[in-house]
C-alpha cells in the first residue's frame, strides 16, 4: 500500500513540480520561522529550514512520507530571500546584475519512520548586466515577489540570465524531481517500479 505522501510547503510552485510526478498527495504549509541564525551560510539555512519543514508537518501526521524543501540564494556570501516588494525586488535584481548568484536548493524526505534524509541542490547563475529600466520593467511584468532573488527561470526571468549551471533542471523552480524521486524511493515511495535500484 502506498504510504501516505505530504508536501511541507504553500509554494504552488513545488505543487506543480510535484504533481508532474503523477504522485497523491497532500500539502500543508509549515508554520515555522524561517529567519536565518547569525553566521549561518546560505546552504546551511536552507538545508536546516527544509529539514524544519519536515518535520513540523510529519510532528502532525506521524507515519506519513513528508517532503521538505527551502531556497536561499547566495550573492557573494550575502543571502538573496523572497523580496516580498517592488523595491526589494529591484535592489535585488540591480545587485545581482552582472555577478554570480549561486541557489541552493535544500531536499528534506522523512519516511513514515521518521527517519530523515536530506541534501542540496545547487544552480549556478551568471546574470546579464542590465539596465534600470530592464529591471524595473522586467519586475512590473512578472512581479516575482515569491521568489528568493526575484528572477524566475520558468519565465521572463530567464531573459536575465546569461548562463545557468544545475545538476537538477527543476532545482531553481524549488523542488529538484531527479534527486527528490532518488529520496522518495529510499523512503518507499516509488514514483516508477524499479526506480529505486537504478539510484
Amino acid at each position: 500500500m502506498q504510504k501516505k505522501l505530504i508536501l511541507a510547503s504553500s509554494s504552488r510552485y513545488r505543487r506543480e513540480l510535484l504533481d508532474r510526478l503523477g504522485l497523491e498527495y497532500d500539502a500543508e504549509s509549515p508554520d515555522i520561522d524561517e529567519s536565518s541564525r547569525p553566521g549561518e551560510t546560505p546552504k546551511d539555512t536552507a538545508l536546516r529550514l527544509s529539514e524544519m519543514k519536515a518535520h513540523a508537518i510529519w510532528e502532525k501526521h506521524p507515519g506519513s512520507v513528508v517532503i521538505g524543501s527551502d531556497q536561499v540564494a547566495d550573492l557573494n556570501g550575502t543571502k538573496l530571500g523572497k523580496p516580498h516588494t517592488r523595491e526589494r525586488a529591484i535592489e535585488q535584481l540591480t545587485a545581482m546584475q552582472g555577478n554570480v548568484v549561486v541557489f541552493y536548493t535544500a531536499l528534506c524526505v522523512i519516511d513514515a519512520e521518521g527517519r530523515a534524509e536530506k541534501l542540496l541542490s545547487p544552480t549556478t547563475i551568471r546574470m546579464r548586466s542590465l539596465k534600470r529600466e530592464t529591471i524595473e520593467a522586467y519586475v512590473d511584468r512578472e512581479k516575482p515577489f515569491d521568489c528568493a532573488g526575484a528572477a524566475k527561470i520558468e519565465k521572463l526571468g530567464i531573459a536575465l540570465m546569461a548562463s545557468v549551471e544545475s545538476d537538477d533542471p527543476t532545482s531553481l523552480i524549488g523542488l529538484p524531481l531527479m534527486k527528490l524521486t532518488t529520496l522518495l524511493a529510499n523512503a518507499g515511495v516509488e514514483v516508477l517500479p524499479g526506480l529505486a535500484e537504478s539510484a
